[in-house]
């Protein structure tokens, strides 16, 4: 099941108009990681959490659905 963070992060990414591959080059992961972040089959770590942040220039609360 897809958590908040997973359903933001696809949100913010098709909102934007980028690509699976062009956020997870830009964002310094593989595809299929980026792909199981996005499912809610994996959860990601605090280092990725603050580069998406920083990327999609959010709050790191917004990401979590705070």
């Amino acid at each position: 099941m897809a958590t908040q963070f997973s359903r933001i992060i696809t949100l913010l990414r098709k909102e934007r108009g980028v690509t699976q591959k062009q956020a997870a080059e830009e964002l310094g992961v593989s595809q299929a990681l980026l792909s199981h972040y996005e499912k809610g089959i994996r959860e990601c770590g605090l280092d990725f959490l603050v580069r998406v942040a920083n990327y999609y220039d959010v709050s790191c609360d917004y990401l979590l659905g705070r």
